[in-house]
């Protein structure tokens, strides 16, 4: 099993930056791919970004976030990586790093960690 810690989330104005991090242990060697999705109150969780885990580094963004956040990792340290930059109050939601252990499909993982918050005000 993989499992996996979220840190970075708070509080930030309209414009500002956050760094969320997303650390895994356990069988690292057996995920596909890792990503966020967020979940904002009142709505679904949706997919935010992945990035593929062994064998390269490609990467996916919905469209939303595109040019301002950028999904990257540290494979030596099992560590994924969140920039969100121009932040915006509809950004605000609990966002939940995700890993894939069973096929590349990035829409699907079947990981989850324990999700962190992320506020932006107006």
């Amino acid at each position: 099993q993989v499992q996996l810690v979220e840190s970075g989330g708070g509080l930030v104005q309209a414009g500002g930056s956050l760094r969320l991090s997303c650390a895994a242990s356990g069988r690292t060697f057996s995920i596909y791919s890792m990503g966020w999705f967020r979940q904002a109150p009142g709505k679904e969780r949706e997919f935010v970004t992945a990035i593929s885990w062994n064998g390269g580094s490609s990467t996916y963004y919905t469209d939303s976030v595109k040019g301002r956040f950028t999904i990257s990792k540290d494979n030596a340290k099992n560590t994924v990586y969140l920039q969100m930059n121009s932040l915006k109050p509809e950004d605000t939601a609990v966002y939940y790093c995700a890993a894939n252990t069973r096929d590349y499909n990035i829409y699907n993982p079947n990981t989850w960690g324990q999700g962190t918050q992320v506020t932006v005000s107006s």
